[in-house]
């Protein structure tokens, strides 16, 4: 390797990923004197987790994931906070995405977000109980008032007709629907803003980088990288760096070495998809349709049959289905991943974390073991008609589960998005799996606030930070804030073009 040479920058992104890609460009608006650079092991941007085939696409906003509402109390009702709390967090990037598009940031919303209802499906009385109490509880915030509920057969089956294919009719069923649900491609999406990024003065963006070495400093951290083509050394003086790389965040993390990294562990679940072939079914689809979770599974592998729009075309997707891995990341990744994040600090809670989570263990020897037919079955709950021929498995993307120690606990597997600081607030490192996507801005938001706080406390930054994002201060939640949020979400759906009538 040649000898290293040193540049300094702002802030240093590494990875290439949704949540890169949305800091960097909020970062850069709010403060277009910064210098940014970004950093992808990948030959190309937004190949991990982000990708198009290697995600649902779902924009989670609570609408039909039954995971966000899981339990009945005594008197039948159902909790929906939660799915109020990620409505409101998706409400951020659907107003910074219509943002992007407006100011050009975005060239052809199309690539990237698209009009498709989501759905809720479910079967037996029991589930049928459970989903009109949904219902009942979410349909009355103004954030679900178009959310319809029907256990008419004939209706169900003019909104998702592959539902009632072959299905027994004596089988109650019921289902919820909102027409104005979106699918995303968060790949796209992070490309373009990682191009808009790269063109601003002071920027750059490189693919084929690895960031092999994180040294604290005085001003902030020497970030060592590889040019993987020439096997050059480099290194970037950074006053603030993101670790957004997906699930190769827990190896980074632990190489800067920062107390918060102790105990940390990771655990990867590999991703399937069953794919439609045959395009006759495909055009019979026009949803996303969510069900219950399978007994253990996590949360990110709750079964959906999904209308995506992906490279341009219409596909039909179902699944996840899970696969075993010690991968931490599917294209560049190793097989020694796994074990090369197994440490002294963090071995107890691994092994804890397996003795406490046997159902967990399970689930996944089954998945890995499962054949063909096998995943045909689960089709079958959603779609009784479908026919082997019709449909091929393709593999998906690999999601790292934190692990980590708590209070009282043995260990805890967290399937949803953990960011994890440094104390002087240089440093920043987001582990974790789905829903992150969707609620990406949020969260970057929420990394802006405690590192870089500035950015949004002088007055040029508010005023900003309100343009790109007109609910930035404001609770939309509040039931005296609803004609606002009619209001912005009318103004957000016009800018990304969301036509729902003509789609």
């Amino acid at each position: 390797m040649s000898s290293k040479q040193l540049s300094q920058a702002d802030v240093v992104l590494i990875g290439s990923g949704i949540m890169s890609a949305n800091l960097g460009a909020l970062l850069k608006s709010l403060d277009p004197k910064l210098s940014i650079q970004l950093f992808e092991v990948t030959d190309e941007f937004a190949k991990e987790a982000s990708n198009g085939w290697n995600n649902a696409g779902t924009g989670h906003a609570g609408i039909c994931e039954l995971s966000y509402t899981p339990d009945q109390a005594k008197d039948g009702s159902v909790d929906v906070s939660n799915a109020i709390k990620i409505f409101e967090q998706f409400e951020f990037s659907r107003q910074f995405w219509a943002y992007a598009v407006e100011k050009g940031m975005i060239a052809n919303p199309r690539d990237c977000i698209n009009p498709v209802a989501h759905m809720s499906f479910v079967h037996g009385d029991q589930q049928v109980e459970f989903l009109r109490q949904r219902h009942k509880g979410m349909a009355n915030h103004h954030f679900f008032e178009s959310m319809t509920y029907s256990t008419d057969r004939g209706e169900i089956g003019s909104w998702a007709p592959l539902l009632l294919d072959e299905r027994d009719p004596d089988v109650p069923i019921a289902a919820t629907r909102v027409e104005e649900g979106t699918d995303v491609n968060f790949g796209a999406i992070a490309l373009s803003l990682v191009e808009w990024l790269s063109e601003q003065e002071n920027c750059s963006a490189l693919t084929g980088h690895k960031v092999v070495g994180l040294e604290k400093t005085e001003r902030g951290w020497d970030v060592l990288v590889e040019n993987l083509a020439t096997e050059e050394l480099t290194v970037t003086s950074a006053k603030f760096v993101f670790v957004g790389a997906g699930g190769g965040s827990l190896q980074l993390l632990q190489n800067a070495g920062i107390p918060q990294a102790q105990g940390l562990g990771g655990f990867p679940i590999g991703g399937q998809w069953l794919i439609c072939k045959n395009p006759e079914v495909i055009a019979k689809h026009q949803a996303k349709v969510y069900g219950q979770a399978l007994e253990a599974a996590p949360t990110m592998a709750v079964p959906h049959l999904d209308t995506r729009i992906l490279d341009g075309e219409k596909s039909l997707l179902f699944g996840p289905f899970a696969s075993w891995t010690t991968k931490f990341l599917h294209g560049k990744g190793s097989f020694l991943d796994l074990p090369s994040t197994v440490k002294p600090h963090n071995l107890a809670t691994l092994l804890k974390v397996g003795v406490s989570n046997l159902p967990l263990v399970k689930y996944l020897v089954q998945q890995g073991t499962q054949s063909m037919q096998d995943r045909l079955d689960v089709l079958h709950v959603f779609y009784p008609g479908a026919k082997a021929e019709d449909w091929k498995l393709i593999d998906a993307g690999i999601r790292v589960q934190a692990i980590k120690k708590e209070d009282g606990e043995a260990g805890i597997v967290h399937y949803g998005t953990e960011v994890i600081t440094s104390d002087d607030k240089s440093i920043s490192a987001l582990l974790g799996a789905s829903p992150g996507a969707s609620v990406s801005v949020h969260i970057v938001l929420e990394v802006i606030k405690k590192c870089l706080p500035e950015m949004l406390e002088s007055e040029e930054g508010k005023r900003k930070i309100e343009e790109m994002i007109p609910n930035f201060n404001e609770d939309l939640k509040d039931a005296s804030k609803a004609d606002r949020y009619r209001e912005l979400a009318q103004s957000a759906i016009q800018r990304l073009g969301l036509d729902y009538q003509s789609f």
